[in-house]
């Protein structure tokens, strides 16, 4: 039997013809740049005010009424955790707290405003308040608006999913100005689907977006528009666009396009020239966010030296615009537009990883890989406090050396576009790994995919295939075995189940102990919040769930009773007990928390895999991974979801792993065992009643983790990988359980 729920995954088509494909990301602003000012929200008609709208009769009223209406039933129809009908929701509750409640248009200056500051889930917040005030009063060119605010803050926070959904949405509603309302949302389209690398519907939109923006804007559009024809090769015509350009009075559309312009210089061969004028736009960025444009200046002078063959100035300069952006991060208050800024910012990380390499420089590349690894993770893991500390700074080579011990190794990968590169860091230093093969990105994705599928589907070349990867991926590490080996995956590989590659005749956790980690930084200090746990077993077996969703797990239940003996005064939730309110209410006072139930993943929207505990008065009231994120689990030093799946999820381009791990770590776990495929009942069994009888008896996690994968391949009937090697050791690798 396999712990897998029998679910049917509906993808909405979207909402008045909004497409809900995965998200996708890239640069800050349409360019690349920062936040450049929208149309005022002083150029719309006169303003209603906030609980009465003024229609022009009756039929007006009624249409109104009519259209807010239907709406509000479209809204209803999406799902998604932060599209138009969270907002709306959002938009109300914020607006009923507000001491003076002002016209809903004057939430879209805010709005405007927020933005042009970079504060982006401000400005989203400000205007969901103009939506509600829409909606309440009925008023479609306030309605028009919001969405078209709501569309601009997410696409500069790098949110293309959510902007395009709601550039679509203000499209419907051009309100008595079209040009408010039209010329911003297909620019933000446009922005999308720059930013996807669909350039030729990106021209489209930018085409479309100037014959419908105001004369102040569309200097802004024709920039963008020049951006893209940049991109897509058309050189003489974006230098056509931008020659016909005049020089705009406002500072950060000046900023913006001197950006360009420096672009289109470095894609015509011309380095030289492009290094003056990125020198210029560093020593007179835009007032207000020196620091950003500086870094973007940076980050052309960088592109400019290394045309130039200066590849270690183009190093020198393109580490400080990466202190520069991570300054700029830090003043973020909302995780997802922090995620978005680093996601947009992978390719500068993958830059400097390239020059720092080609220069020799090992530990200033592994550091600047460091850095771009699950910073809004490691913001979250660093609230925690290490020893009184707050700092999310990620740690440096040189201080994470200090901190290993003698028979301590780190591997860390990372999948750049054209290769894979790694780095091994004991005490005694940092080495880069050289690969036979270059294994780029696209290529490592086929790689792993059709490994996990060979293991799925119990394939008997599985062991053959293990072999030839182990001989790409582990041999050139040279890790002698014995070694304890944290492993930090990247982009493809944290699907890749480590332990079942081989090396030397063995697989990889026969020859050493091993587990994963997001980052080092995050590991280390998880390591350093959590060293010992109590011996405090809190354990779920078996939910009761409607048999037509889920199958009973008899061996679940079995499981957690041997469980118990291994820890006197265990608290056990069995069936109908086994439910979400228990849940929320022992396991944040808990040490030790399992979890032996069904799971489902969902690749779509992570936030929304689910653990499925009891069904509560016959309703489905599943564990989310969004309900983990508002937990306090702080104590808890292990969390092992013995589950189907319960360790996939999405991968950012920031190397953020959406899903159930994040949630966790977030919420302050410190050790987390999840798996990557659906697991055997049976099998799972074994490994882990032989791992807590190794945690009870003091044994360290990673050593019990090796112990109960290596118990279960032992058995012939179990020996195939797909039953030993689903589950994945995450954070803290030395965790030792307090006899």
């Amino acid at each position: 039997m396999v712990r897998a729920a029998q679910t049917i995954s509906i993808l909405f088509a979207g909402l008045l013809g909004v497409s809900l494909a995965p998200r996708a990301h890239a640069g800050c602003a349409p360019d690349g740049g920062y936040a450049p000012p929208f149309p005022q929200a002083s150029q719309h008609p006169a303003p209603v005010s906030a609980g009465v709208a003024e229609p022009a009769g009756e039929t007006a009223a009624k249409t109104a009424d009519t259209e807010a209406r239907r709406a509000l039933d479209a809204l209803g129809k999406l799902e998604d955790a932060d599209t138009a009908l969270a907002m709306a929701a959002d938009g109300a509750a914020l607006y009923e707290r507000e001491k003076v409640k002002l016209d809903g248009y004057a939430y879209c200056s805010q709005a405007v405003e927020l933005a042009e500051k970079g504060e982006f889930r401000e400005s989203a917040r400000a205007a969901s308040k103009a939506l509600h005030v829409a909606l309440q009063t009925g008023n479609l060119d306030l309605l028009g608006k919001a969405y078209r605010d709501l569309a601009i803050a997410f696409s500069y926070g790098g949110q293309l999913e959510r902007a395009e959904q709601f550039a679509n949405l203000a499209l419907k509603y051009p309100g008595a100005d079209a040009t408010q309302v039209n010329g911003p949302s297909k620019k933000v389209l446009g922005d999308v689907r720059t930013r996807q690398k669909r350039f030729d519907e990106a021209i489209a939109f930018y085409e479309q977006a100037a014959t419908e923006s105001s004369e102040r804007y569309r200097p802004l559009v024709q920039a963008s528009l020049a951006n893209a024809l940049i991109l897509s090769g058309n050189l003489e015509r974006a230098r056509t666009t931008l020659d016909a350009l005049s020089e705009p009075t406002d500072a950060r559309q000046r900023a913006q396009l001197m950006r360009t312009r420096g672009r289109l210089l470095l894609a015509e061969h011309k380095p030289a020239e492009a290094l003056v004028l990125y020198r210029q736009l560093a020593d007179a960025p835009a007032d207000g966010d020196e620091d950003f444009y500086r870094a973007w200046a940076l980050d052309g002078i960088s592109k400019s030296e290394a045309a130039l063959g200066q590849d270690a100035n183009a190093a020198r300069s393109l580490d400080e615009a990466i202190g520069m952006f991570e300054k700029a991060r830090s003043q973020f208050r909302s995780d997802e537009f922090k995620m978005g800024l680093f996601s947009d910012l992978q390719a500068v990380f993958e830059r400097a990883i390239g020059l720092h390499s080609k220069l020799g420089q090992a530990e200033q590349a592994f550091d600047i890989s460091e850095r771009s690894r699950s910073r809004a993770l490691l913001d979250a893991v660093a609230k925690g406090g290490v020893q009184g500390q707050a700092s999310s700074s990620a740690l440096a080579a040189s201080e994470l050396r200090s901190m290993l011990k003698p028979d301590e190794v780190v591997v860390a990968y990372h999948s750049l576009p054209d290769r894979l590169t790694a780095w091994v860091l004991t005490q005694d230093g940092v080495r880069e790994v050289k690969f036979a093969l270059a294994l780029p990105r696209a290529d490592l994705v086929r790689l792993v995919d059709a490994y996990r599928d060979a293991l799925i589907k119990l394939s008997p070349a599985a062991k053959d295939v293990g072999d030839k990867i182990g001989q790409l991926l582990l041999a050139p590490l040279a890790v002698p075995a014995g070694k304890r080996i944290i492993l930090i995956p990247h982009g493809p590989l944290h699907y890749l189940p480590f332990q079942a590659l081989r090396l030397d005749g063995q697989y990889l956790i026969e020859r050493n102990p091993m587990s994963i980690a997001p980052s080092i930084s995050i590991a280390a200090r998880l390591a350093q919040q959590a060293p010992t746990a109590s011996a405090q077993l809190l354990a779920f077996g078996n939910p009761t769930i409607n048999p037509e969703v889920a199958d009973p797990l008899p061996g679940a239940e079995r499981e957690v009773q041997a469980l118990s003996r291994q820890f006197p005064g265990a608290k056990l939730y069995f069936r109908e007990e086994a439910n979400k309110d228990n849940f929320r209410q022992d396991a944040p006072q808990s040490q030790l928390v399992h979890v032996a139930a069904h799971a489902t993943a969902d690749l779509l929207d992570p936030l929304h895999s689910k653990v499925l505990l009891a069904d509560e008065q016959g309703q489905p009231n599943y564990l989310e991974a969004r309900d983990v994120l508002g937990m306090d689990l702080r104590k808890v030093a292990l969390m092992a979801l013995s589950a189907c799946e319960s360790g996939l999820g999405r991968v950012e381009n920031g190397d953020e792993v959406l899903g159930f791990t994040r949630s966790f770590l977030s919420a302050g776990t410190s050790t987390l065992l999840v798996s990557l495929w659906p697991v055997s009942d049976a099998a799972t069994e074994t490994l882990m009643t032989t791992l807590y009888g190794d945690l009870a008896a003091g044994v360290e996690v990673q050593d019990a983790m090796r112990d109960a994968q290596r118990k279960v391949m032992a058995d012939p009937a179990t020996a195939h990988p797909y039953y030993w090697a689903p589950f994945n050791l995450i954070g803290n690798w030395r965790l030792r359980v307090l006899k």
